[in-house]
């Protein structure tokens, strides 16, 4: 197995949870390296059915060790409910478990209060369709340095340094321009020192340590969240996530060489789907009996927001476009059988937009 990336092809929930899972049995090493709690990886071990948001799904299996890249972001308040949940139902997470980069960003209440109002600012039509968990504008503080990092929780000073030095600003955008509430500093920082007391443990050198583990013959899955249609770059902008989210980012979002990189998997749910707004050219139109039909048998619910996934014949642009930007060495298709009973099955291979014929994106 040696190193191993998994990612999605399309726009997300392509069953990249239960790949892993099964992957999972022969690695040792399972890193996340991007995005936050805006996307949810289901399992249904020994007919109990688990959401994972931020802890990558590895933490199932016993003798397996979880790493949390620095390019994830990370809302603390989420990680430790789902940690507690986890234990709640006999599953203890540990240091020796699990290590969070020091170099991961921090969602602050300010970010999750600025998404919320940013998309409501925006007239029908404009809209991107944001969880609201704050991710965006996480990244936008991480891009424009002014962002806090999980290892600023070890130093409280610094902390509200770096705090103080970030909510006269967020509250200015929060009431000026929004007419929205602001948020105290004082009630941040007690929160968070809650946080800092119980995260300590965790945070580590994920980079050092992977390094350490290829070097002594492990074997490391890297597990992707969401899909390379929602890429920043790549994918269908604006109506994307504000991570990278194929392949290449295994590497920078976790501080591992791209030459150890053994081989990349890529997931593809046999029709297609996408939750939000953005282009879909292949998407059944709402109250069409075959989407409805794969709708209601494929359980098509987002896992983290619970919306309802848009519904589509597979797109083999969008396939081919993920093969080619993931270097993908390896294929798993999923939900094949949601797909039985139906008489005649589409697959777009080409589109034709104004007289003329695309074969990419």
């Amino acid at each position: 197995m040696a190193s191993v990336v998994v990612v999605g092809t399309q726009w997300g929930d392509e069953g990249k949870g239960k790949i892993v899972d099964l992957l999972t049995r022969y690695a040792d090493f399972i890193v996340r390296f991007q995005g936050g709690n805006n996307a949810g990886h289901t399992l249904v071990v020994n007919g109990e059915k688990f959401i994972f948001h931020i802890i990558p799904s590895g933490i199932l299996n016993e003798g397996k060790f979880c790493m949390i890249g620095n390019g994830v972001i990370i809302d603390p308040a989420t990680l430790l409910e789902e940690i507690d949940e986890l234990a709640a139902r006999g599953l203890s997470v540990t240091a020796d478990r699990l290590m969070i980069s020091e170099n991961a960003h921090l969602i602050m209440p300010y970010h999750k209060s600025l998404d919320h109002a940013s998309e409501a600012s925006l007239v029908r039509g404009k809209k991107l369709g944001t969880t609201g968990r704050g991710i965006g504008p996480c990244y936008m503080d991480k891009v424009g340095r002014c962002g806090i990092k999980v290892g600023d929780l070890l130093d409280p000073d610094l902390f509200v340094d770096k705090l103080r030095a970030n909510i006269d600003e967020k509250n200015f955008l929060l009431t000026q321009k929004y007419g929205a509430e602001p948020v105290s500093l004082d009630e941040i920082r007690r929160a968070f020192e809650k946080f800092a007391e119980r995260m300590a443990p965790f945070i580590g050198n994920v980079s050092v340590q992977l390094d350490r583990a290829r070097k002594s013959g492990r074997n490391i899955l890297f597990e992707g969240a969401q899909g390379t249609q929602l890429d920043i770059d790549h994918g269908t902008y604006p109506f994307v996530t504000s991570s990278n989210t194929i392949a290449g980012n295994a590497c920078i979002g976790s501080g591992f060489g791209p030459a150890h990189i053994d081989s990349v998997i890529g997931i593809l749910k046999a029709y297609t789907t996408r939750v939000g707004e953005g282009p879909f050219p292949t998407e059944l139109p709402e109250g069409d009996l075959i989407g409805d039909q794969l709708q209601e048998k494929g359980g098509e619910f987002g896992a983290t927001t619970g919306r309802r996934r848009r519904c589509g014949w597979l797109d083999g642009v969008v396939a081919s476009d993920a093969v080619r930007l993931n270097g993908l060495t390896g294929l798993a298709i999923t939900k094949l059988d949601v797909l039985s009973g139906q008489p005649k099955l589409k697959i777009a291979r080409q589109y034709r937009v104004a007289g003329r014929v695309y074969d990419c994106m």
